[in-house]
């Protein structure tokens, strides 16, 4: 390796790509209801860094309110962002209404979780740090 190269976290290496791929999404619960609770969102996490995992995205950071979540994803270029998108709503939302029944129900009826919509915006223009520190600064439920 050429002694000029330095590690870098955010720069990735596959067999014939060298990549640097940063996304962040928003979820927004169906009817924008206030449904999430500090441990649904902790178990929100769970279920969304299990299904990363599965995509061979890491998961950087996550973070919600009541009614939305927030994820900064570094993914390969091999995946399809829409692709991904799908199945962390489709997991999630499975899991979390079965896991957490009673309370979804009071909220939300009819199989929905999230809205059918989502946010995906790549990021490279404000630095990570920047972004980072927004998704830390959500006012998480307790």
């Amino acid at each position: 390796m050429s002694p000029r190269w330095r590690a870098n976290p955010d720069v990735r290496a596959g067999r014939h790509v060298v990549y640097s791929l940063h996304a962040h999404l928003v979820f927004v619960t169906k009817y924008r209801r206030d449904v999430f609770t500090g441990e649904m969102l902790v178990r929100c996490e769970e279920i969304m860094r299990e299904v990363c995992a599965d995509f061979e995205v890491e998961l950087r950071e996550f973070n919600g309110e009541h009614d939305h979540v927030h994820l900064l994803v570094h993914y390969p270029p091999k995946v399809a962002l829409s692709k991904l998108v799908n199945s962390l709503k489709g997991v999630s939302a499975r899991l979390l209404r079965k896991e957490y029944a009673p309370h979804v129900h009071k909220y939300l009826w009819g199989g929905h979780f999230w809205s059918g919509s989502y946010f995906a915006g790549s990021v490279g223009g404000a630095p990570l740090t920047v972004l980072k520190q927004y998704i830390e600064q959500q006012q998480r439920p307790i």
